[in-house]
């Protein structure tokens, strides 16, 4: 049986992008014709390869054993000509990239120069943002991201560059005046802000400590805000001790301007990660900044990252 090849990227589009309009978006094709073009292939296949309704799309058992060998042949063809690409140029190009505000603030921003110094011909744009982002549905080569587990994907990679550890950290002079802190327990004569709390005002810390202990604190925080770096700012002026990602900490640390309110201590550690299309990791561009961020995003300092 002769198939067009050209009708399996256009399956697999429709399937990944989980409509005939997002795929028609991507891939520059009028949806009613993109509609026509999978019908056509449903019949010479003599199967039905998806379930339609007004209003979602859905693979039959068919249509995911189909989908496999349409995502492996498109794939391995993109491949062949970056492949060729990549021995025949140097990296250049446009990269998308999404980051979390903060990690962008403290971590990947200054480091994005030196990336860009050594290869010229690479543009960058990032966004920063703090929500959930499918790289395959918004158009992005790279995700990264702070989670506490690296969740399965059938259309993503990952990469896991470390974990990112929360620390319990305070203003000295509040410590002076509030504590001292000495196990768990004395937490709780402590003022505290947080990011969220529930309906009356009550929030839960989970800390855990060496040996694999775990204390719950359930405490009231005087300061709620949802922005991390707006956190930090009443952290630092002695509101009340607070969780923040340990990359946004080590400068204020080391100069004194904050403390660890119980060394040993803390919030389950979160793992730094990029999520991205495998076929977009084929890119020149693309590899070249996943194995940049790698090298130097993994316990990497702020005060390292001069140009």
């Amino acid at each position: 049986m002769q198939q067009d090849l050209n009708d399996m990227v256009y399956f697999a589009e429709v399937a990944e992008r989980g409509g005939f309009a997002a795929a028609g978006r991507a891939l520059g094709i009028p949806k009613s014709r993109l509609s026509r073009r999978v019908a056509d292939l449903e019949t010479q296949l003599g199967v039905q390869l998806l379930q339609r309704s007004t209003r979602s799309l859905s693979l039959t058992p068919a249509g995911e054993l189909y989908l496999r060998h349409c995502v492996a042949m498109r794939d391995a063809a993109q491949a062949a000509a970056e492949a060729v690409a990549q021995v025949q140029t140097e990296p250049r190009g446009k990269v998308r990239i999404t980051c979390p505000v903060t990690l962008a603030q403290s971590a990947v921003g200054p480091l994005l120069p030196r990336f860009m110094q050594r290869y010229p011909a690479v543009r960058v744009e990032m966004l920063t943002l703090n929500r959930p982002v499918d790289p395959v549905e918004e158009g992005v080569d790279i995700a990264l991201r702070v989670r506490p587990v690296i969740e399965d994907s059938a259309t993503l990679v990952a990469k896991n560059f470390g974990e990112s550890r929360g620390m319990l950290v305070a203003n000295p002079e509040m410590l002076r005046r509030q504590g001292p802190v000495q196990t768990p327990h004395d937490l709780e004569r402590l003022d505290t802000v947080a990011m969220s709390a529930a309906g009356d005002g009550r929030a839960v810390m989970r800390l855990e400590g060496p040996g694999g202990a775990e204390y719950v604190l359930h405490h009231t925080p005087r300061y709620l805000v949802d922005d991390l770096a707006t956190l930090q700012f009443a952290v630092l002026a002695g509101t009340g001790a607070g969780v923040l990602p340990d990359y946004m900490c080590r400068a204020d640390l080391r100069n004194g301007r904050l403390r660890e309110v119980l060394p040993g201590w803390g919030p389950h550690p979160g793992i730094c990660h990029a999520v991205f299309p495998q076929r977009r990791a084929l890119v020149p561009a693309v590899r070249k900044l996943i194995d940049f961020l790698a090298e130097n995003l993994n316990g990497a300092d702020p005060q390292d990252y001069s140009i």
